[in-house]
């Protein structure tokens, strides 16, 4: 048997969170979500497992933490530009340590046309969160960096626009359609 997608789970996991949902993900395996289970209860958020389902929930504002990537069973590298957006709203300064790939905060710079307050050095970045985000047009450089942005979509007043969404869909199967049956406006759009 095929395992589930933790990188699939996972952003689903953040955007629960970003957006204050109460969502359910299920078929997955909650022991390979540790890593970011447990950067989330640190954050605030609830969230509880069974044997194949992750309950994801938030009942006030996210506390800032810090994540550093590592291997697995480490934070995964494939999450911490999806978790970068949420700490964007998280209350406080968050330090993101990206030790896996190199130019991974490239996407940053989209994330600060919406109004997130970011320094990057290198592989370290400082992200003053708290502050509401703005809906703008915005560049998707890869497939984390296209889901990062729609979680930020998600969470910004305003509409926001995500070009180059053939990466989000190359890595996120009927990711529109999930994210719409969870209640969420959002849509694609043909050129």
């Amino acid at each position: 048997a095929v395992i589930p997608d933790q990188i699939e789970t996972g952003t689903l996991m953040i955007a629960a969170a970003a957006t204050h949902g109460d969502v359910t993900i299920t078929g997955c395996i909650p022991t390979h979500m540790e890593a970011l289970t447990a950067k989330l209860l640190e954050m605030g958020v609830k969230v509880t497992d069974s044997d194949d389902a992750i309950r994801v929930r938030t009942l006030g504002g996210h506390r800032a933490v810090n994540i550093k990537t590592q291997v697995y069973p480490g934070f995964p590298t494939d999450l911490q530009q999806p978790m970068s957006a949420l700490l964007t709203v998280a209350n406080g300064t968050s330090i993101v340590t990206e030790t896996i790939f190199e130019s991974r905060f490239r996407f940053l710079d989209e994330l600060r046309k919406m109004g997130a307050e970011i320094t990057v050095d290198g592989r370290v970045a400082v992200i003053e969160g708290g502050n509401a985000l703005s809906g703008a047009p915005v560049h998707a450089c890869d497939l984390r960096a296209g889901a990062a942005l729609v979680i930020a979509g998600l969470v910004a007043e305003g509409a926001t626009e995500v070009e180059n969404i053939h990466f989000i869909e190359r890595g996120y199967e009927q990711l529109v359609e999930k994210m719409q049956a969870l209640g969420a406006d959002i849509r694609r759009i043909e050129d």
